[in-house]
């Protein structure tokens, strides 16, 4: 994601790849002693529904590593990321990533999503989630291609010379698909919460239609589309090869990403993940718009593509592979050319039942999961500390806390769980949170002590754990 972005080029954490040695007092806490306070007390955004689930667990969960790491982790996006106000009459909340201050439509998503669970009971904190649509909305329609933004529409910042369309207000412009589908997830899973159609207005409205031309664009059937992206670095994944515009593709009706949901450029830029995910979210645009804008016209033409992409799909992202069989592929082409891996940012290929994107009972994902948890997945890490999908975005043999709380949240399996469990738990190293990643070898050897994302859904998976299979917990 936009971690290297700013650890590179130095900051609040330093100016190299953030790997952080923990104080001595904090590596010798023992079981048996008191886990130290390490929740702010100066929070940005306090929730009556979410205290009350921290209450509940800790209550009943037996484990106080457990339970400490759910009182610090699950609120951790209300606590430090999130800045609620009211513009022009409507809520308005923007939310950072945790050291980085800018809004990513992906994390912001991303970290709310969890809360959706507990808004009926808490009408302040469906305000704030209902100031996250409106905000995203308004993001969408400054530039579509655009993934992070700031608060002040007038800042320039660090990458203000990229080589493409920037402009005041935009942090980083790298176009990924899933940047246009998390606000769509976030908005169908808060209007089927609480039937409340206010946010959906006509700013909403042209936010969708914007978000359909710009897949469409994507497609290239005809062109290689307005968007290019060039930056001046040493660091490869930040660069599009062409002139900007990527390794050619055949048209074939999946939708091109310059990169993916690592902030890294993809190889071959048909993202399967990201294509399963315009999918899923074209499809609940759709519904929306039909029952809310009573526009007849634009859901079916969001429907038309949903069935464009999921066809080329069938087609075009499934692989045959001589150990596992039916399996899909990372990202393709169109050439017959194929990525066979996985990275710990979601959209993944592990994580698409979590998206809905695919049955957990799919054969064809179980034969791509075993896959992605083996070796012969090249970013899949084992060692002495841990196991666990990673990518190229923090380097080699770092595990991704992302990639095993995806695994533990789309296994059918207790052992699998309890095992997710353990190594997450192992992971914190003592600080009481989740990061970006940790060695395989070291826990204390990690990068990013503040990430939101990491922590939030953390408290997620502890949470539906908690509520499904309490043992698991014991």
């Amino acid at each position: 994601m936009q971690r290297r972005s700013f650890i590179k080029n130095g900051g609040l954490l330093g100016a190299t790849l953030m790997l952080t040695k923990l104080p001595s007092f904090a590596a010798d806490i023992a079981a048996d002693v008191a886990y130290p306070v390490v929740r702010t007390t100066k929070r940005n955004f306090t929730s009556t529904a979410i205290e009350r689930a921290i209450t509940e667990f800790d209550k009943n969960v037996k484990d106080r590593e457990l339970a400490w790491l759910f009182n610090n982790c699950f609120p951790n996006t209300l606590d430090t990321t999130v800045t609620f106000t009211e513009k022009d009459g409507k809520p308005d909340t923007y939310v950072i990533t945790g050291d980085i201050d800018a809004m990513w439509l992906r994390d912001s998503s991303a970290q709310v999503y969890p809360y959706l669970h507990f808004i009926k009971e808490d009408k302040k904190l469906q305000q704030l989630v209902a100031g996250v649509i409106n905000h995203q909305v308004g993001c969408v329609l400054k530039d579509p291609y655009a993934n992070a933004f700031y608060d002040d529409p007038d800042k320039v910042g660090e990458w203000a010379k990229d080589e493409t369309r920037m402009q005041p207000g935009i942090h980083e412009r790298k176009w990924e698909i899933d940047s246009l589908c998390y606000p769509i997830r976030l908005a169908y899973k808060y209007w089927k919460t609480t039937g409340n159609n206010t946010p959906f207005d006509a700013r909403w409205k042209s936010a969708i239609e914007l978000t359909l031309k710009t897949f469409k664009e994507q497609q290239r059937k005809t062109s290689q589309g307005p968007y290019s992206f060039q930056r001046k670095t040493a660091w490869a994944t930040d660069g599009v090869p062409m002139n900007g515009y990527g390794y050619p593709v055949k048209p074939n009706g999946l939708i091109c990403s310059a990169f993916r949901p690592s902030d890294d450029a993809t190889i071959y830029m048909y993202l399967v993940p990201s294509n399963f995910f315009a999918v899923v979210s074209l499809r609940h645009a759709a519904e929306m718009v039909s029952a809310i804008s009573k526009d007849a016209a634009l859901a079916a033409q969001l429907s038309a593509l949903a069935l464009e992409v999921e066809n080329a799909l069938k087609k075009n992202a499934i692989i045959t592979h001589p150990v596992y069989g039916k399996i899909y592929a990372y990202e393709v082409n169109g050439y017959g050319s194929y990525n066979l891996m996985d990275d710990a940012n979601v959209p993944s290929l592990l994580g698409l039942p979590y998206l809905d994107a695919v049955s957990v009972t799919d054969p064809i994902y179980q034969n791509t999961r075993r896959l992605l948890l083996s070796s012969n997945n090249p970013f899949f890490f084992k060692g002495s500390a841990g196991e666990g999908i990673g990518g190229p975005h923090a380097g080699r043999d770092m595990i991704w806390p992302l990639g095993i709380i995806m695994r533990g949240l789309t296994s059918t399996s207790d052992a699998e769980i309890k095992k997710c469990i353990a190594l997450l738990k192992n992971s914190n190293a003592g600080t009481g949170f989740m990061h970006e990643s940790f060695h395989k070898n070291d826990v204390k050897h990690f990068s990013r002590p503040w990430f939101a994302w990491a922590n939030t859904l953390f408290g997620e998976f502890l949470w539906e754990t908690y509520k499904s299979k309490p043992q698991l917990l014991a």
